[in-house]
């Protein structure tokens, strides 16, 4: 019995240890003080614009790295800012580039659409190392005001955001 344990102890061992070695490499992304330096960026220029927002940072895997949520933001914002980041990423595009898009397509806006995960509304943007996407910004929370569309806005804010790491992105 101990023998069968143990044996099964080393097999487990020995076919983790290959798991792991076979493993993709970690998806890229900004470095994280570059991440945080973007959302703060994006979240302070819609404040002084007199919008409170959340930003949300993605890797090239469209993993989280930072989400910051301006003090009165709303709750959706949140859900709104990732889900633009990571529509950004996986269509390495911004989403108001693929919104156009959608008008003239409508079988790319009836696929776009039906996917839950993404939101296709102006606020996100690729990030780019050279001609990689490396991750993706998205902001969420505008109000229309003044005859500008909230989404405008939240893509003002996030392009800010990148334009601010833009140059340091490996």
């Amino acid at each position: 019995m101990i023998r069968s344990f143990a044996s099964s102890a080393l097999l487990l061992a020995a076919t983790s240890s290959l798991a792991l070695a076979q493993q993709a490499a970690p998806a890229r992304g900004p470095a994280m003080a570059l991440a945080l330096e973007a959302a703060q960026t994006a979240v302070n220029t819609c404040t002084a614009n007199g919008t409170k927002v959340t930003a949300a940072v993605v890797d090239s895997a469209g993993v989280v790295r930072v989400q910051l949520t301006a003090d009165g933001a709303s709750a959706q914002s949140i859900e709104f800012a990732s889900k633009k980041a990571f529509t950004a990423n996986a269509l390495k595009a911004a989403t108001s580039a693929m919104e156009e898009k959608m008008k003239s397509d409508p079988a790319l806006a009836a696929k776009l659409d039906a996917d839950t995960s993404l939101r296709v509304r102006p606020g996100g943007v690729p990030l780019m190392a050279g001609n990689d996407v490396i991750g993706a910004i998205g902001v969420g929370g505008s109000p229309t005001a003044n005859g500008v569309a909230g989404g405008v806005r939240d893509a003002m804010c996030a392009q800010a955001g990148a334009d601010k790491i833009k140059d340091r992105l490996k």
